[in-house]
């Protein structure tokens, strides 16, 4: 339970800090909602979105999962996106992951691990894809790394394939996907330079007329 408190009493601390800096500040945030950004990234709780791109309270719109997966079955993750496009008017999509991550250390295992195989079947398949690469590492750990990278590029091109983001390019609105990849040793971003922003970018075969 000590824990437990420690969070409410954090959390009176940072109301009042917010209030001392800007006595408005959460009177305006109940009625400001404008993020041009949706963030998809890792549930991993190194990776807090907000602090890593310097973003405030009420800028970011975030989906969180295991291994930033945008997978096309999944209402919650698509109802997220559709939210973000349609409702709010984000102007950019971030898939963002990161090196070191759990959920692409257990994907390339062959051990089970319950509920949580069936999800990370879908990393499987990006293993699959690139199999031959992937074999051709023998560092464990570059290995995973570039699985990460690779698995980024796979969510950018299922978020693309979306009638979500090609109604939004249909209609002319402004929107830009984007791949970047978190270094916890370092803290800092890579951009993946991925940046996809009308239709013709992504195979004819996903493209919807």
């Amino acid at each position: 339970m000590r824990l437990l408190q420690e969070c409410f009493v954090a959390n009176r601390k940072w109301a009042a800090s917010e209030l001392r800096d800007d006595p408005e500040y959460f009177r305006r945030l109940q009625s400001l909602h404008k993020p041009e950004m949706l963030w998809i990234g890792c549930s991993d709780a190194r990776l807090p979105p907000n602090e890593i791109i310097g973003r405030r309270s009420g800028e970011l719109f975030v989906h969180r999962n295991v291994a930033n997966l945008m997978v096309h079955s999944d209402l919650n993750c698509l109802s997220v996106l559709q939210f973000a496009v349609d409702v709010l008017g984000v102007r950019h999509v971030i898939v963002c992951g990161h090196y070191g991550c759990g959920g692409i250390e257990t994907a390339l295992d062959r051990k089970p691990h319950g509920l949580i195989d069936n999800w990370l079947r879908h990393v499987r398949d990006v293993r699959m894809a690139h199999d031959d690469e992937l074999e051709g590492i023998d560092d464990p750990v570059e290995r995973v790394n570039r699985l990460s990278e690779l698995n980024v590029k796979a969510q950018v091109a299922n978020v693309c394939h979306t009638t979500i983001v090609q109604d939004a390019w249909r209609r002319g609105q402004e929107l830009t996907v984007h791949g970047w990849i978190y270094a916890l040793s370092d803290g800092l971003l890579r951009d993946l330079g991925l940046c996809v922003e009308r239709p013709e970018q992504i195979p004819p075969p996903y493209q919807i007329d």
